[in-house]
């Protein structure tokens, strides 16, 4: 059965060509002897033929399906969604940035390293640590980066018995998961009635065995740890270190420094916070900055400056290793530089502001529509709950996402954190004008009136989208990623 708009399967055609490559100089005999015989294919891969105008027309229709910060409002929590201004896109083109070979000597590299230079120092300027490294290719690859430094830290300290990393039960999944991976034991740490960590919950794992905590500040409820300090000097007491996950630091900037906190190891998603590409628009960044305590296990190779010469050096005798190949993700470290230099300082701090009073004007004005099970002021994002609305009439907060869909907005995240029931993370930015936020809470109070009035016409939303409500349960049991030609 053919769908609505055909598999790229379905538009083959046998004998269709949009490509051909060029005649290989390599004699058959040569290549018999390369390719070992068990890897050689017995038959053709079954690939799909078409022409290249079919090619063209298929994933331009599929682009056209796909949401995106530039086509309309997407408040998705803790991922920080804002626009991507296209001066970026611009100077990450530049042909001395763009195609620039990784193998060339450093000699004919040097504007590419004093950019990756300079981002460095501006990094470590915005969050207050000593040096770092651009390497990881993501958040989640930093945070792996983070907890291998510490892996290095203690091993060099002579303190292997140091595996037990604390995190918050509101953290997100990738901080028990990397900590997990790299080696360390997890122990979850429960929120209070004010949906934050306290210096006192700690208590008990303060012992020869503690590594570290791992923390979002503000936490992934929207809020300030506010007893940071007295943690900080708890762990450290103790003999371990701090994590800082750095997923909302949009709403600091200026503000406030994870370095002046008392975190050891810093990462950054360069994708949230400094307007980079997010999700479809490619690849990641994740930097790692550190404190005067870990620097000396920075991944190889580190950037240095020599007069006004900059180069790579491997000369870090204690250093945890390479985290990536030749320089990282160039442009989307191009593209970071130029959203700082164009922002400036009092730009982003600016935009941590804005950030900020978005996300309470939406909270204040949501208040008496859903329930907020964690009140008062807010950071740049905030929680919603459709538990209430679950238990009158029965609607998830799945069927206020899906409703959101009809009305062309982008749901917030749901379902997270987990000690929300019915969650709606929902998180503006700065970007967003004051006529977005109003439609954003109209549409919300008239999802929340339907729900009352219409539960039926909620529970088969979305309807104006080319593919309807999804039958979630059978799609994660029994997912079909692979097309498969029907006998």
């Amino acid at each position: 059965m053919r769908s609505e708009f055909p598999l790229i399967f379905e538009r083959s055609r046998s004998g269709s060509t949009g490509y051909r490559l060029p005649t290989t100089q390599v004699p058959q005999r040569a290549a018999d002897e390369l390719l070992p015989t068990e890897l050689r294919r017995s038959e053709d891969p079954a690939l799909p033929e078409l022409s290249e105008l079919d090619v063209v027309r298929h994933f331009s229709g599929l682009s056209r399906r796909n949401f995106c910060v530039d086509l309309g409002f997407y408040p998705l929590g803790s991922c920080t969604m804002k626009y991507n201004p296209k001066i970026n896109e611009d100077v990450a083109a530049l042909p001395g940035f763009r195609d620039l070979h990784p193998l060339v000597p450093e000699s004919a590299a040097q504007g590419t390293l004093k950019l990756m230079h300079t981002l460095l120092e501006d990094l470590c300027e915005l969050t207050g640590m000593k040096w770092g490294t651009l390497q990881p290719f993501a958040g989640a690859q930093g945070e792996y980066a983070g907890m291998k430094l510490f892996k290095a830290y203690f091993k060099d300290r002579g303190e292997p018995q140091r595996t037990k990393v604390l995190v918050p039960d509101s953290s997100h999944g990738t901080n028990p998961a990397s900590a997990h991976i790299a080696g360390f034991d997890v122990v979850e740490i429960p929120s209070d009635e004010r949906g934050l960590v306290t210096a006192a919950a700690l208590e008990e794992h303060l012992d020869e065995n503690l590594a570290g905590i791992m923390l979002t500040n503000p936490n992934t409820l929207g809020l300030f740890e506010r007893e940071i300090s007295e943690i900080a000097a708890k762990v450290h007491e103790a003999g371990g270190l701090l994590y800082y996950d750095g997923a909302n630091l949009n709403a600091i900037m200026g503000q406030v420094r994870p370095g002046d906190m008392g975190f050891d190891v810093v990462h950054l998603n360069l994708h949230k916070t400094l307007s980079t590409p997010h999700g479809g628009g490619g690849p990641g960044a994740g930097p790692v900055l550190v404190g005067e305590r870990v620097r000396e296990y920075l991944p190889v190779p580190n950037i240095k400056q020599d007069g006004d010469q900059y180069r790579f050096d491997s000369d870090l005798q204690k250093s945890m290793g390479r985290v990536a190949g030749f320089y990282g993700n160039v442009g989307v470290l191009v593209r970071a530089a130029a959203y700082i230099k164009a922002m400036g300082g009092d730009g982003l701090s600016l935009a941590s502001k804005l950030a900020v009073l978005n996300a309470n004007y939406c909270r204040v004005n949501l208040n008496q529509v859903l329930d907020i099970p964690y009140g008062g002021l807010c950071k740049h994002e905030f929680v919603l709950s459709a538990k209430s609305l679950k238990e009158k009439y029965g609607i998830s907060a799945t069927d206020i996402a899906k409703g959101m869909i009809d009305r062309g907005i982008h749901p917030p995240t749901v379902y997270f954190p987990l000690i929300v029931p019915e969650a709606l993370m929902v998180e503006p930015t700065e970007t967003e004008n004051l006529d977005t936020m109003n439609e954003f809470i109209e549409v919300i109070k008239d999802l929340a009136a339907q729900a009352a009035n219409d539960p039926n016409a909620l529970h088969t939303a979305p309807v104006n989208t080319p593919i309807g409500r999804l039958d979630e349960v059978l799609a994660a049991r029994k997912p079909r990623v692979a097309w498969k030609e029907e006998e």
